[in-house]
């Protein structure tokens, strides 16, 4: 039986009064910097797709293919008849591999804050495994998600290093909330990019065919759609390196002249060069990892990698609460 796409919003979702708030609350400030979960809009979620198709993006498909190779451990591991919540959904293409390998799977709760995209991989997900019982929450993975009713044990998945994405703050935080949300006996599945030569990191994130500087400079476009802001697209560039000191690619949109740009009503001033911080992307090795599970209230129960140790996923074991 299929549950129905939640029609609750909140707090820290992407409605078009939250995002005005984030983007002028992140203009004002210095150096300015808007939240990436904001990049996410139905247009940025299909941008971000076909950016997991690119020959750099190496991620999606080093990740698949470890997936692939050990769904079936991680189904032993859980065991039958678990619910598979998954944080931060996006198309859910992964999720099948787990959906297919988990034994009896009871449920599986998809979480994603675009509701357009959650409705149209709802709708896939519906008439490829109709006997499925779904349900869709529409909510940010980082703020309040409704409980999700069900039984037996939960096995938690958030791949695609999206973890990369949080501050190491940010990303204690969440895996606490998963611990909590998962419970004394759950797990967490999660995809983690790897430490590696600064050049294929380079690559990655600035693409031949500029289909991540179109997902980056996206979100400008959603500001002159939503917020009634007038950027002019070809004024602005996207720009991405990878900050070796501090373990992680940094991504921006640069000001190529010196502007002003009206947003929700507001003028904003831009010198040629200035950035708006839109994103990081923090990669790990196995002593940070480690340690970012244990201050989480996991621990690691098994590790799989690919033969270049590009990519990690991890299967982590709730620790008994002190």
């Amino acid at each position: 039986m299929n549950g129905s796409v939640l029609s609750l919003d909140f707090a820290e979702t992407a409605d078009r009064e939250e995002f005005r708030r984030a983007v002028l609350r992140g203009l004002f400030l210095r150096p300015r910097a808007i939240p990436a979960k904001f990049l996410y809009d139905a247009r940025g979620s299909t941008l971000f797709d076909e950016i997991c198709e690119l020959p750099e993006y190496y991620l999606t498909r080093t990740e698949t293919a470890i997936l692939e190779r050990h769904a079936g451990e991680i189904g032993h591991r859980v065991g039958a008849g678990c619910a598979l919540i998954e944080f931060g959904s996006g198309s859910s293409v992964k999720s099948r591999l787990l959906i297919e390998a988990l034994s009896e799977l009871a449920l599986y709760a998809p979480i994603d804050i675009s509701r357009e995209h959650l409705d149209a991989t709802a709708a896939r997900l519906r008439r490829d495994y109709p006997k499925l019982r779904l349900l869709p929450v529409c909510a940010d993975f980082m703020g309040p998600v409704p409980e999700i009713e069900s039984s037996g044990r939960r096995l938690g998945f958030f791949p695609g290093s999206t973890i990369g994405n949080l501050t190491p703050a940010e990303a204690r935080a969440f895996l606490s909330h998963a611990r909590e949300l998962l419970g004394d006996d759950g797990a967490l599945v999660l995809g983690v990019d790897l430490r590696k030569d600064p050049q294929r990191l380079h690559d990655a994130y600035n693409d031949s065919s500029g289909v991540t500087a179109a997902f980056t400079l996206n979100l400008l476009r959603r500001m002159n759609r939503e917020l009634h802001a007038n950027f002019d697209l070809a004024a602005f560039a996207h720009e991405a390196f990878y900050d070796e000191a501090e373990g992680r690619i940094e991504i921006y949109i640069r000001s190529l002249r010196e502007q002003s740009v009206s947003i929700a009503g507001q003028r904003f001033d831009f010198a040629a060069g200035e950035r708006i911080h839109t994103e990081y992307s923090y990669k790990y090795d196995t002593a940070t990892l480690l340690a970012l599970a244990e201050s989480g209230g996991f621990r690691v129960g098994e590790s799989w990698t690919d033969p270049e140790h590009l990519f990690a996923v991890v299967y982590l074991e709730s620790m008994p609460q002190k």
